[in-house]
């Protein structure tokens, strides 16, 4: 079954119509809520035998998934869009964390050691995440975009697989670096680093299959498959539908 559709230029839907597509707001909840989760749960770090990463790995890679299907069908230009929506809605919820940890408690609750524990980040943890985001979400679609019009649509896992190793990469590099150095030792943050680069690419590969159909059925569905061949790829071109 051959989902690479070259569907041909015609496929930029208007703006408003793919916003109202019940398919594309599925995909930005799923985005969404991988983002805010992964986040949540990287307070944990995780041994697995000799390889050491942060619990975000349970979660984390679904958002780079669903990025792929993003761009890969809807363009970079809707990418970009959720990419920053997902950014501001990340940052309200470590907003709301932080407010809500600061706020005084009812005298009787005994929740405050274990609410540190986990919702107390401090403000360099907080910046690696949002940083590291951003560096490698634009990546990512960047990659995926390109690689897409220089295949003329052909070849679907080398940009998915190729993307993810781009984006997940800086992603990794950028987050390990401003939050743990100088807390961990040289050596367990390397393994950190190449544990969590292959566990996410790894991650991608077993995805593709899934990945394959997603994009299939997604483009029969909308009757889209945008080629980014005139786009503005800079990730602050707000008020640009391309």
């Amino acid at each position: 079954m051959n989902i690479d559709l070259d569907v041909s230029p015609r496929s930029h839907q208007t703006m408003p119509a793919m916003y109202a597509s019940p398919y594309f707001m599925v995909i930005i909840a799923l985005y969404v809520t991988s983002l805010i989760t992964a986040n949540l749960v990287a307070v944990k770090v995780l041994a697995f035998g000799p390889w050491v990463t942060d619990a975000g790995l349970l979660t984390f890679p679904i958002a780079y998934i669903v990025g792929d299907v993003l761009t890969e069908v809807y363009g970079y230009a809707a990418a970009r869009r959720v990419i920053w929506l997902g950014f501001l809605c990340n940052a309200l919820a470590v907003g709301t964390f932080q407010l809500a940890g600061a706020l005084p408690a009812e005298g009787s609750w005994d929740g405050g050691e274990a609410w540190s524990r986990i919702f107390d980040s401090t403000p360099r943890f907080l910046a690696a995440s949002l940083c590291a985001y951003l560096v490698g979400g634009f990546a990512n679609s960047y990659v995926l975009a390109r690689l897409k019009v220089r295949t003329n649509g052909r070849w679907l896992w080398t940009r998915t697989i190729g993307s993810t190793i781009v984006g997940q990469s800086l992603d990794t590099l950028v987050f390990v670096t401003i939050a743990f150095a100088g807390v961990f030792s040289g050596q367990v943050l390397w393994e950190m680093l190449y544990t969590g680069i292959l566990l996410k690419t790894a991650y991608e590969v077993l995805a593709t299959p899934f990945t394959y159909f997603v994009i299939g059925k997604l483009k029969r569905a909308e009757g889209v498959d945008t080629f980014d061949r005139d786009t503005n790829f800079s990730p602050i071109a707000f008020g640009q539908a391309g």
